[in-house]
């Protein structure tokens, strides 16, 4: 008896926004740390390996990014007490608006010409810009292949992915942010740089 009204109570939370009590939790959306004392995005949801629910913990912008309904709908409830409620429900509307935008997961040039691009269905020649893809099935975020830089418009069917391609590509240097963010304002992906 105890036992259900425990999972009663578990099945009324909601998602929430709160300050991280350590810094243990890393971020579902990006993979990197949540620290201390930092905001977080808590979504609640049914446990896939008991009674009750879980919550899985993203930094708001990744949630905005990735997981765009379930951070709008706990905005509402929650913008007073937030930083720049504007910027994440922006985010949020735009990644929401189209059903592909969930799944970036930053860029990178290839490293060989095995990959083929998800769109267009043709190698993505080694050096060339390309899109990481994923795919969220049961609370995880599982690899799902790339896409050609170029065939961004067709395959998100929006040009305007270059916020959320940047955000999750924090482990490209300076250069190679100015680089992508030229190949992503001209049709064409630039030429590979020559490698010695």
């Amino acid at each position: 008896m105890a036992a259900r009204r425990i999972s009663d109570i578990l099945r009324a939370m909601s998602h929430i926004f709160e300050p991280a009590p350590s810094g243990r939790a890393k971020c579902r959306g990006c993979g990197r740390r949540i620290e201390l004392g930092e905001l977080r995005f808590g979504e609640r949801t049914p446990n896939p390996y008991a009674e009750g629910e879980t919550t899985l913990w993203f930094h708001p912008l990744c949630a905005a990014y990735k997981r765009p309904e379930p951070l709008l709908e706990t905005l509402g409830r929650a913008k007073e007490n937030l930083p720049a409620p504007e910027a994440l429900e922006s985010a949020a509307r735009s990644s929401s608006a189209h059903r592909r935008l969930p799944r970036i997961d930053g860029a990178e040039r290839a490293p060989s010409g095995q990959a083929k691009c998800r769109s267009c269905h043709e190698p993505i020649t080694r050096g060339a810009w390309r899109i990481r893809l994923v795919f969220y099935e049961q609370g995880r975020f599982s690899p799902a292949g790339f896409v050609h830089l170029t065939c961004r418009t067709a395959y998100f069917e929006s040009s305007d992915i270059l916020d959320p391609l940047l955000h999750f590509s924090p482990d490209l240097n300076d250069e190679e942010r100015r680089e992508l963010v030229g190949a992503c304002t001209v049709d064409a992906d630039p030429a590979p740089p020559l490698r010695q």
